[in-house]
């Protein structure tokens, strides 16, 4: 597996998967009816942010993630990221790669921790992640997402210092 910047060329193969993340309404706070040009927009970043993709040999997209100053002006040394991994790919390490990824950027771009602020408590996979990888869960907003399936489940926000 590899992990380079996201091109507008591998957006075709991004959006698939983004859309049916985000239409299920499971683990992200997107509206579920997001449409492509606003899910492009809010996914391909400028600087300084910044999205990559983890491919196969062959080239094909197996997930992406998308990382930013989660602040600005004076909390801007505070990354924050995000991630998807196509449906068929799940289990295989995509995210776990993508992780350290974003991990090792952050810490090399002088940020001094990131912090995810909104982790689906239901998404036991992510959550189980994101602690290995460091993070703890520093605060949950009780009923802070509506799961299509659990009704009102709470909503992490994580943090690691480097």
């Amino acid at each position: 597996m590899q992990i380079r910047e996201a091109t507008a060329a591998d957006w075709p193969a991004i959006w698939p998967f983004f859309h049916t993340i985000v239409a299920a309404g499971e683990t992200y706070t997107y509206p579920r009816d997001m449409d492509e040009a606003a899910g492009r927009e809010s996914w391909l970043l400028s600087p300084p942010g910044r999205t990559v993709v983890a491919v196969d040999e062959a080239g094909t997209v197996l997930g992406s993630a998308k990382m930013n100053p989660n602040h600005m002006g004076g909390a801007s040394h505070i990354a924050s990221a995000s991630f998807m991994v196509a449906p068929e790919h799940g289990g295989k390490g995509v995210g776990r790669a993508l992780g350290e990824h974003v991990l090792d950027w952050a810490r090399t771009s002088g940020y001094r921790a990131m912090q995810f602020n909104a982790v689906v408590e239901s998404n036991t996979r992510a959550v189980a992640l994101w602690k290995s990888l460091g993070f703890e869960i520093v605060a949950t907003l009780e009923e802070g997402f509506r799961h299509p399936r659990h009704g009102y489940v709470g909503l992490h926000i994580m943090y690691q210092r480097f």
